[in-house]
């Protein structure tokens, strides 16, 4: 199952982005924008679903106009690996923070 696209609705600063999600199947699933990183040149984003589990979606991430985007499924293994370890690091580090 693969999403085609995604749009995020109004937020202002202090508020969570949020994207909902559109499945080929037409299934809608509303989700907050953890973060947009980087890897390889490649941008990705991470997205937390609004359902209440510990699940975490990551895609690649395209902009393609005003407060629109395209999230691209991570198809090869190699190159999923590598995005889950960048954003693993990047969790580890905000936890460090904190």
């Amino acid at each position: 199952m693969a999403a085609n696209k995604a749009k995020d609705e109004n937020y202002g600063e202090d508020e969570p982005m949020v994207v909902t999600l559109e499945y080929d199947d037409g299934t809608e699933v509303e989700t907050e924008v953890l973060g947009i990183f980087e890897v390889e040149g490649k941008e990705y984003i991470a997205l937390i679903p609004d359902d209440d589990s510990d699940d975490v979606y990551l895609y690649g991430y395209e902009e393609a106009g005003d407060d629109e985007f395209e999230l691209i499924d991570i198809e090869d293994e190699e190159e999923f690996e590598k995005v889950v370890k960048e954003f693993d690091a990047l969790m580890d580090a905000v936890e460090a923070e904190e």
